[in-house]
């Protein structure tokens, strides 16, 4: 296939696979623009016309996760099911979802600390939009008695959410469990916590 079919057809896509794969496997700071070309069997002409440099493509990895992240959020709090039953779809959705997509969101959380300017600021407030979505479902939850209220909305969130984006930093493929169930366990102690104190 050509570089010019491939960027007709799926050729951003083919980038950002080829792109996610090396930078999980060798670093990001150690994958060049051309290795990526090649993997994704496209010339460096046709990547630039998707990318204007590697920094360009690590945001895209993961703002396209994130904003689809934030679509299927929306989409479940906006329902019309009780408020516990979108938290609960909430919080295994996004488990689901990260384990998916492990690899690729494993990449952006350890080359984070490499941007900085307007892009990172971008990604921030990306990111603020899906937990203020997050935190607003529970602050539903607990105005509907669904959820307890000795606990801040806001503490709720982040421990979950901060939990989940960091499993990376611990989880190891070759032991007894797999990312999907690590985070559906996860989810399980995260939603039985959430239950108001008995009186």
């Amino acid at each position: 296939m050509s570089g010019g079919t491939a960027v007709r057809g799926e050729g951003r896509e083919r980038i950002l696979a080829a792109a996610t794969d090396l930078f999980a496997r060798q670093g990001y700071e150690a994958t060049g623009t051309r290795q990526i070309a090649e993997a994704a069997q496209v010339t460096k002409g046709a990547l630039y016309h998707w990318f204007d440099s590697k920094q360009h493509l690590l945001i895209c990895i993961y703002r396209d996760l994130l904003a689809e992240q934030t679509g299927r959020l929306a989409s479940i709090a906006a329902g019309d099911a009780p408020v516990g039953r979108r938290l609960h779809d909430a919080v295994f959705d996004l488990v689901e979802h990260v384990a998916e997509h492990f690899e690729p969101l494993t990449v952006w959380a350890r080359s984070t600390h490499l941007l900085d300017g307007e892009p990172a600021e971008a990604i921030r407030a990306d990111r603020r939009r899906y937990h203020q979505m997050f935190r607003g479902l529970l602050a539903e939850g607990q105005e509907a008695g669904a959820v307890r209220r000795d606990v801040s909305a806001s503490v709720m969130a982040h421990g979950f959410l901060g939990t989940v984006n960091n499993v990376h930093t611990w989880f190891g493929a070759d032991g007894p469990l797999t990312h999907r169930q690590v985070g559906r366990q996860l989810a399980v102690l995260f939603l039985d916590g959430l239950r108001p104190p008995k009186r």
